[in-house]
């Protein structure tokens, strides 16, 4: 968690960039990320070359023809010159990075566009980011901060993209409980939420457990290749959007994954065939999308153009055999009448073993979206025996637009009921949670939704007779009749 003093520097970054005129969010963090890594971009050169001196080495710097596009450099110009020199001398080094250890900041920069409107705006960002102090920042801190930067897009709605609520990627990430050497894909990863709350739990696993109880997820039970292979082959995500690709390449970095396996591609087109790779995948895919049928991958069985099918056959493909999903998807999936509905039910529930869904309200989403979701747990290469269903009913929050905290909160519920689902009974239809085997599944046209099982119990309330109510109306009326002449005498 931040203190309170570099969220109340976080919080002043936005005002002034709302302020000096970039009122889209997504345009405002993009542009935040890109100081944000010119910084350091130049920390982090300097702690190589102390890195190579110690060991004796030759330290061949990435600013070695371009000295003025250090942060350190530019920053002391005044304002003017320095809007001038990061538009036309700091951002085209930028791009121009490439070769070796530094190849990411080629993908992370390509392209990339300065539109920070005035040299007063920058001026003022750059002050900010000096005294966030990022340098001497642990990287729990650095990710923490990044977060906080990243929670300003709940007011990105409008701009039809949003980020999947934290609480809600960790109740997904316990229940899929990833572990050290599994491949890990969100293929449409959109700000890296889930990736980050994965390599966190590995982290979290891979600590002792006085860390632990500290808050400090150290992973100092893992040696260097281990840690190697943490960072540079477990992680994987996809994104379609130019801006959200680039933020997930920030956040992962930020969170100390110095080179992200982030790409730019459609997963659902045909420039992209990986399948029966990852040992695990989750993510939260667009709703109600599209795509044109002539562009859909050759792979896909389903015929639809609907991407929340899509995605889900997407998913299946890209899954080893015994791979773990956990996924986001509209409550249509789970009982809509079409061919493709019935046919992605039918895969999940054949092909796969569905051992959980998860209903949701429809105020999870809000303010930006109020469509009643699931979460799906599967595993790739054995047939369902049974589903277990749980009917959350409150999430921690209000389920308005505000989204306040509350004390309601049946996630930690749903989490250990999970686990133990093995252990206790299952049976009782009239509990938020229950076991349904796949016979009475199939006999409802693999229908899954929660409502199809799940009992009512309706508490009969009795109500007095008429005329019992009729003589209480009358009584009471006399009453305020006297009431009143008793006033007028006065």
């Amino acid at each position: 968690m931040l203190d309170s003093k570099l969220k109340s520097k976080i919080d002043l970054l936005w005002d002034k960039f709302w302020s000096g005129g970039i009122s889209n969010p997504l345009q405002a963090i993009e542009q935040m990320s890109y100081l944000i890594f010119m910084k350091k971009l130049e920390d982090e050169d300097v702690a190589r070359e102390q890195n190579v001196k110690l060991l004796k080495g030759k330290h061949v710097s990435i600013f070695r023809n371009n000295e003025d596009c250090k942060w350190s450099k530019w920053t002391e110009m005044s304002a003017e010159q320095m809007f001038e020199h990061v538009r036309d001398s700091v951002f085209p080094f930028l791009r121009k990075l490439n070769g070796g250890e530094e190849s990411v900041y080629s993908k992370y920069m390509k392209d990339a566009s300065f539109t920070i409107p005035t040299a007063s705006l920058l001026k003022e960002a750059i002050k900010i980011i000096n005294d966030m102090h990022i340098k001497e920042q642990n990287r729990d801190t650095q990710g923490d901060m990044y977060e906080y930067l990243l929670s300003q897009l709940q007011t990105a709605g409008r701009n039809g993209q949003f980020r999947t609520p934290r609480h809600i990627i960790r109740m997904m990430t316990e229940i899929l409980d990833p572990k050290y050497g599994d491949k890990i894909c969100d293929p449409a990863c959109g700000t890296a939420g889930f990736l980050v709350a994965a390599y966190e739990h590995i982290l979290k696993n891979n600590t002792s457990k006085e860390l632990v109880r500290e808050g400090n997820f150290a992973g100092d039970k893992m040696n260097d290749v281990q840690w190697e292979f943490l960072r540079e082959e477990s992680l994987y995500g996809y994104d379609f959007d130019q801006t959200m690709t680039r933020i997930s390449l920030m956040n992962l970095m930020m969170h100390g994954i110095t080179n992200p396996n982030i790409d730019q591609i459609n997963t659902l087109s045909k420039r992209y065939d990986e399948s029966n790779y990852y040992d695990v995948v989750m993510a939260n895919p667009p709703f109600k999308g599209s795509i044109d049928e002539s562009d859909i991958g050759e792979n896909f069985r389903t015929h639809t153009a609907k991407t929340e099918i899509l995605f889900l056959e997407l998913m299946y493909n890209l899954l080893t055999n015994g791979g773990r999903c956990a996924v986001i998807i509209p409550d249509g999936v789970l009982f809509g009448n079409s061919n493709a509905h019935k046919k992605i039910r039918e895969l999940l529930l054949e092909r796969c073993r569905l051992d959980a869904v998860i209903s949701m309200p429809s105020g999870i989403f809000k303010p930006y979206a109020g469509v009643s979701t699931a979460v799906l747990y599967f595993i790739k290469g054995e047939p369902t025996k049974e589903v277990w269903f749980y009917d959350m009913e409150n999430d921690g929050f209000s389920l308005d637009d505000k989204r306040v905290p509350i004390e309601k909160n049946d996630i930690p519920d749903i989490i250990e009921k999970f686990k133990n689902r093995k252990k206790e009974n299952n049976s009782d239809r009239k509990k938020k949670y229950f076991l349904v085997p796949i016979k009475q599944i199939k006999e409802n046209n693999y229908d899954l939704s929660v409502s199809k099982y799940r009992v009512t119990e309706y508490e009969e309330i009795k109500y007095e007779k008429p005329e019992v109510i009729k003589k209480k109306i009358l009584d009471l009326e006399k009453k305020i009749i006297e009431t009143l002449e008793d006033i007028k005498m006065r």
